[in-house]
């Protein structure tokens, strides 16, 4: 974890709750598709070597969330979650329990009033959740089965995905001269893909090709998989006429879901901030905006969305 973000855990057996709050370095859109869309919640909610598998979610109110943890020997461990109350990238709570393959709730092991809420700062994401357990027995045995310990794991994981995610949109661009390029997602071939194209083309790669195993680490951060360190995390090609591809790989193991029609964005970098919410506000306007334009910790002023006509864009201007 980055020691400057918050992160308390407080234990108070007077009331029977935990309280955790902990920062992120994203804004709310990201953190709250990251805590209520399952192929996300898929990439970090447990502790490694540990894997989620998602059976169903239905995220409303009176809806559920049924997964298993899958331990690396093939046991499968099943919890429910349960949604009562809503809040739209604010709030939600339930109840969270130990259940089975069918999603019956087990009589043995505690359950949980869970609630979760997200407040968004400068450039983080703070989110707190109070978790009331019925009896003290319930918190104690849950404390010694090792909530804490996997919990902070899992939100490590979160951080990494994080990180993941900013690092795939992160730009080479050395100045503010305006250009226009476009950028492919694969999900694993990249590197095969520009092999190709640089044949075609006759050009070389600006900067070689970068690689999730390039990407620094720093202490207490959850290291990157060996099943993705070789895979390309960004590498630009000229075509013609000063046009630039830019790639890279985004694999299911960073929470991708690459479909054809969604691998492919026309990316703007205008020389000006002015000039780029000017092209991000009108260019959007009757589509659907996936990421916000803000300012990222990269430092980049970026966002994402599909315009009225299905068409994917890019807007980045990088601070200087």
């Amino acid at each position: 974890m980055n020691p400057i973000l918050l992160f308390d855990f407080i234990v108070n057996k007077a009331n029977n709750t935990i309280q955790v709050q902990r920062e992120f370095a994203a804004d709310l859109e990201l953190v709250w598709s990251a805590w209520t869309e399952s192929d996300i919640l898929d990439q970090w909610w447990a502790p490694k070597p540990y894997m989620t598998i998602t059976k169903s979610l239905d995220f409303r109110e009176g809806g559920r969330w049924h997964y298993y943890m899958l331990s690396p020997q093939g046991e499968k461990h099943y919890c429910l979650f349960d949604y009562a109350v809503i809040r739209q990238k604010e709030y939600f709570s339930g109840i969270d329990a130990f259940c089975d393959e069918n999603a019956v709730i087990s009589n043995i092991k505690p359950r949980v009033n869970w609630s979760s809420s997200f407040k968004e700062n400068e450039s983080t994401t703070l989110v707190t959740i109070d978790l009331i357990f019925d009896t003290l027995e319930d918190l104690e045995t849950i404390i010694q089965m090792g909530f804490k310990e996997g919990f902070t794991a899992g939100l490590e994981n979160l951080d990494q995905y994080i990180a993941a995610q900013f690092n795939l949109r992160k730009q080479n661009k050395q100045n503010n001269t305006a250009r226009i390029s476009t950028y492919v997602n694969f999900p694993g071939n990249t590197e095969e893909a520009f092999l190709f194209y640089r044949s075609v083309f006759r050009t070389e790669f600006i900067n070689g090709i970068q690689r999730f195993g390039e990407i620094p680490a720093e202490a207490g951060h959850p290291p990157i998989g060996e099943a993705i360190k070789n895979m390309v995390l960004h590498v630009e090609l000229p075509l013609l006429g000063g046009h630039i591809l830019m790639g890279t790989d985004a694999p299911k193991e960073m929470g991708f879901t690459l479909a054809k029609g969604n691998n492919m964005h026309i990316c703007i970098e205008p020389e000006t901030r002015e000039e780029a919410k000017r092209l991000f506000d009108e260019l959007s306007e009757g589509g659907n905006i996936t990421m916000p334009l803000a300012d990222m910790f990269f430092g980049a002023y970026f966002g994402e969305f599909s315009d009225k006509y299905g068409i994917n864009w890019m807007i980045n201007y990088q601070n200087r």
